[in-house]
């Protein structure tokens, strides 16, 4: 049966990517965003499909659809971003979940929420299990996102205790891939426009810190697979690849497959930036039978392509 499925956030980078492919397992999609970070250009190609529909709304204000399913993309993930207004990133992580929450628990179905790596801050614990609490400065310029994110975990494992909503939570690691914005602030992002222009890569501390890197599409079928277990099987789960780079060598490694003459320059830590982060995704294969398939460097060439054909004039 074609489910109707509401995507908030739909329009952004992982949403729209998760929309599209909905869309082609024969699904009906709701995309809601309120374009804040989201952009017409990445759903562009699904508007002429008929079980595409879209919807200007913040999710901060309730919502009122027939639906069969949900997933909770809405929110900015990224500092430049997320920092602009920490007051309204609050918001959406927490007035919003409630109100999603709520339409889950009207309508009896099942809800996901993309939660995030970041709430295990800084991590004191390496590689990053579920079972670990995390290290989060709550009162620091990154815990309107952070902290936000774990009240969100908070409130949908409330709504689980106390009303039995089916809810599905991902924790997901740094994302990559076409339909990136430009100017969001991401360290991928970032260094390949630098690359690609020709600019001084900029590299925040000496470079030593690390990150690991998951391709779109690895991420969407995480978040396929975790809507699709068992009932009763919350979460959280890792979603993430388990390869770990520093930042130094991704600068290198995207030079060097950009062709590009740029020359690394260091600058400043930005303030609570975590060390190290990498992701122990044992109960994402056990639980889900997942494992990214996308190897770094040829998920870089696919995003370098992106870009460069957005950025030619």
């Amino acid at each position: 049966m074609r489910k109707r499925i509401l995507v908030t956030g739909g329009a952004g980078f992982i949403g729209s990517h998760l929309s599209e492919r909905l869309l082609g397992e024969g699904n009906e999609v709701v995309c809601v965003d309120n374009f804040f970070t989201g952009s017409k250009e990445n759903i562009g190609h699904l508007l002429s499909n008929p079980y595409f529909e879209v919807m200007r709304h913040d999710i901060c204000f309730p919502l009122y659809l027939e639906v069969d399913e949900i997933y909770n993309l809405a929110c900015p993930a990224s500092p430049i971003h997320y920092q602009f207004d920490p007051v309204q990133t609050t918001k959406v992580n927490v007035s919003g979940s409630i109100n999603m929450l709520g339409l889950a628990k009207r309508l009896g179905i099942k809800i996901f929420q993309a939660s995030t790596s970041e709430v295990y801050g800084d991590p004191a614990e390496h590689p990053q299990r579920e079972s670990y609490w995390g290290n989060v400065n709550p009162i620091g310029p990154r815990a309107c996102y952070d902290e936000g994110k774990r009240c969100a975990e908070t409130l949908f494992f409330d709504y689980f205790r106390q009303h039995g909503i089916q809810i599905k939570v991902l924790r997901i690691f740094n994302t990559y891939g076409p339909r990136m914005l430009p100017n969001d602030g991401r360290v991928v992002s970032n260094f390949i426009i630098q690359a690609i222009n020709g600019e001084d890569i900029t590299v925040y501390g000496d470079g030593s810190h690390t990150r690991s890197f998951c391709y779109v599409d690895d991420t969407v079928e995480a978040m396929i697979r975790m809507m699709g277990s068992p009932d009763g099987f919350t979460g959280p789960v890792n979603a993430g690849n388990p390869e770990e780079v520093t930042i130094l060598s991704l600068a290198r490694k995207i030079i060097g497959i950009a062709g590009s003459r740029s020359k690394v320059v260091f600058s400043q830590l930005p303030e609570d930036d975590p060390r190290r982060r990498k992701p122990d995704i044992s109960l994402a294969r056990k639980a889900l039978g997942w494992n990214p398939g996308m190897k770094l460097d040829a998920g870089l060439e696919r995003t370098i392509a992106y870009f460069r054909s957005r950025l030619a004039p």
